[in-house]
């Protein structure tokens, strides 16, 4: 386990220790056990947004997927009958 020391404005502070405290109750770790859910949460948006962000760039890439072998639709769906 790690322990992380943060610079938090003081409003921030408070409202986040009122919120843990109404939720979790005053119990011993309660304010490590919802830094560390924030923490997920945060990590988890982050790498979304960035598998989001390469899936764009990737959209902007041309790739090549072989010749075309057909020169119309029909050629692609019009069916000769089976020889008896």
């Amino acid at each position: 386990m790690g322990t992380i020391t943060l610079s938090i404005d003081d409003r921030t502070e408070q409202e986040f220790r009122g919120l843990v405290e109404k939720i979790l109750g005053k119990r011993k770790g309660a304010l490590g056990e919802a830094a560390t859910e924030a923490m997920k949460i945060w990590i988890k948006t982050k790498t979304q947004e960035e598998i989001a962000q390469d899936a764009l760039e990737l959209t902007g890439k041309a790739y090549h997927f072989g010749a075309k072998k057909y020169t119309s639709r029909k050629d692609l769906y019009d069916r000769q009958p089976a020889a008896d």
